[in-house]
């Protein structure tokens, strides 16, 4: 059964963003303002998709997972749009590029 929690997302760090570190985006990246997560500010969410690859300043979708990261008090969580579905290979391969630096497990909710 697919979730059907739906969320908003403000992206602030856009496909092709470079971070302070020199890390570039290889997707969207930004928060649900209206979930605090665990660090207290806005949640934190990766926006995947097929079908959006352009970078983004918003993006409604439905969530599909959430990373939790066993060694910081933030959870990511991973935002698709509504009609699609992401493997678990899919959520690993396109967050690889922060998570390898955290010990993190991908709970998939479709």
């Amino acid at each position: 059964m697919k979730s059907k929690v739906m969320v908003n997302v403000k992206v602030d760090r856009p496909k092709g963003y470079r971070n302070e570190l020199g890390t570039v985006y290889p997707i969207n990246y930004g928060l649900v303002t209206t979930v605090l997560g665990g660090d207290g500010e806005p949640q934190d969410a990766y926006v995947i998709s097929k079908t959006v690859t352009k970078p983004l300043t918003s993006f409604y979708g439905r969530l599909v997972a959430i990373i939790h990261r066993h060694d910081d008090v933030e959870m990511k969580w991973v935002v698709t749009a509504v009609d699609e579905q992401l493997s678990y290979h899919e959520i690993l391969t396109q967050t690889h590029f922060l998570e390898q630096y955290f010990d993190s497990e991908i709970e998939l909710l479709n």
